[in-house]
């Protein structure tokens, strides 16, 4: 337990703990090193005094472990953690209410499952990566322990976890009132920028590595798109994400076969929930082209070099942008777009001529996420022009080729 004599040399004999705060914009993070007593049942850390025993100053600060900080409709699904100093005068009446009802000799990292879990692309910008980013560094030697979970989250990703982490993950919702104890405790995920890994930052990981780490996980056999010449007798290979219940594409079809003649060897594919699947399916692709949305998250699984296109809703320009326009490079790989006219949206006649949604999408996307989301994005599918698209597919293929 803590301990609580009254004598000096005892209390000056206390090792103190070493608080880090790794905090950022995007995210909350605090890291402490030394004796940790974590109740998980109301969501409390406990640390022995920054200070010796005669000091004024105790640490005291609460946490939502969730890698998007300050969004606020997230903010009722990610439980608050709080960390907190006890010293001899502000110990509990039951002073055995700390003693140690499972002690660990390695770290531990918490996290929240809440938030936008769930959502494909979320998963990954914020939880795998962030998740890749605090725990890599420890060789599988550190617990995952989780609130707000979600079961067929960790199922979905549960090769993922394993790779992180040899220890089975503990549910902090189901630990009723025993005390966890670590030498090592990260609470919060740290989290660079959105979808991708800055490697200038400590511990200098990169999203080439991040890919790796996902070839070794799901076993996928191609690292790169092969050579050129070997493509005299075979075509490359295109997959067309496909969306059914916003922002399809109305002549998907049509499309393919334009791509089948333009060059490409075509699959037209909704992507599912079993990941091993999706990871080997799309690895065996050069180009990945789909709707902005989450099923080009699977960028990730691609070899490097193959292309990525981007069609971007009528309107969505500002946002599609930190999401799938800038992450492909850190990833080694190529980048096209096509930006949806208005008269390929099926907004055309949904709002009164001169409407701003029409004539000033930057004002709408001012108004908020909500607003904007219901507009350009729930709420748009789109036909492309066949000539206008053409020129993307002939670009993509040359750099497929060369």
């Amino acid at each position: 337990m803590f301990d609580h004599s009254d004598s000096h040399t005892d209390r000056e004999n206390i090792v103190r703990p070493i608080i880090h705060n790794l905090s950022n914009s995007r995210s909350d993070v605090i890291e402490i090193n030394g004796d940790v007593r974590i109740h998980a049942n109301t969501t409390t850390i406990y640390i022995h005094p920054t200070t010796t025993f005669d000091g004024q100053t105790n640490y005291s600060t609460a946490i939502k472990p969730y890698a998007r900080k300050g969004d606020n409709f997230i903010k009722d699904y990610v439980t608050t953690w709080n960390i907190i100093t006890i010293n001899n005068h502000q110990l509990p009446e039951n002073l055995h209410a700390l003693d140690c009802g499972r002690n660990f000799t390695v770290p531990a990292v918490i996290f929240s499952i809440g938030g936008y879990s769930g959502n494909h692309f979320h998963d990954f910008t914020d939880l795998l990566i962030p998740l890749y980013l605090t725990s890599r560094q420890f060789n599988r030697q550190v617990i995952f322990l989780v609130s707000d979970k979600r079961s067929t989250w960790i199922s979905k990703y549960n090769l993922v976890l394993h790779k992180l982490s040899k220890y089975e993950i503990i549910d902090t919702n189901n630990e009723e009132n025993q005390v966890l104890c670590f030498p090592k405790t990260i609470v919060g995920l740290k989290s660079h920028k959105e979808f991708g890994i800055d490697p200038s930052i400590p511990p200098h990981y990169s999203m080439r590595d991040f890919k790796h780490f996902l070839r070794s996980t799901y076993s996928l056999e191609r690292e790169s798109v092969i050579s050129t010449s070997a493509y005299s007798n075979k075509k490359p290979r295109m997959l067309i994400v496909s969306r059914k219940k916003n922002r399809f594409i109305k002549n998907e079809i049509e499309v393919a076969e334009m791509a089948r003649k333009v060059g490409f060897d075509v699959v037209v594919e909704e992507m599912g929930l079993n990941l091993t699947v999706v990871a080997k399916l799309v690895n065996s692709f050069d180009v990945l082209m789909g709707v902005h949305g989450a099923g080009l998250t699977n960028m990730v699984f691609l070899p490097e070099n193959a292309v990525v296109i981007q069609i971007i809703p009528f309107g969505a320009d500002l946002w599609a942008k930190p999401y799938f326009t800038l992450p492909p490079k850190d990833m080694n790989l190529r980048y096209l777009e096509y930006k949806v006219g208005l008269n390929e949206s099926s907004l055309l006649g949904k709002y009164p001529v001169g409407s701003e949604v029409y004539s000033d999408p930057g004002a709408v996307y001012k108004k908020g996420f909500i607003h904007f989301h219901a507009v350009y994005l729930k709420n748009q599918d789109v036909t492309l022009d066949f000539v206008r698209f053409r020129e993307v597919l002939l670009k993509a293929l040359e750099l497929i080729q060369h």
